[in-house]
């Protein structure tokens, strides 16, 4: 079972901002964050419901794709997020809609961050 994920990016400032937009639907919200001075080495962010499971990092950028799904518990928070994401920066990969190649009931939505990682929502309720 998948813990956390932690990724790079270049434009620490810009990730945050994006993401607290962005995830905000889902009720994902930034929980922590460590200054430079207080890591002793970069700043970075984590971010979840709870407790921190999704995290970025200030300084090298995470090389090669990368894709991160969030679960979301209504279609309708599939849709807000993806809203949200597009008003944040993002680019669009695949507007709210069904993939029935995945699963009948598989609802999502695909945006690219402002570094190009594809962020993706996902309701697997019916209807």
């Amino acid at each position: 079972m998948l813990d956390h994920i932690t990724f790079g990016v270049a434009d620490y400032g810009g990730a945050t901002r994006f993401y607290d937009q962005a995830l905000a639907p889902l009720g994902i919200q930034r929980l922590f964050e460590a200054t430079r001075a207080q890591s002793g080495s970069t700043a970075f962010a984590g971010y979840g419901d709870t407790r921190p499971f999704f995290w970025v990092g200030e300084g090298r950028a995470t090389s090669g794709q990368l894709h991160f799904a969030s679960t979301a518990e209504t279609r309708g928070q599939v849709d807000a997020f993806y809203a949200a994401a597009i008003a944040a920066g993002g680019i669009d990969n695949g507007p709210p809609g069904i993939r029935a190649h995945y699963a009948s009931t598989y609802y999502g939505a695909f945006v690219l961050d402002p570094e190009g990682r594809n962020i993706e929502a996902v309701c697997h309720a019916a209807g």
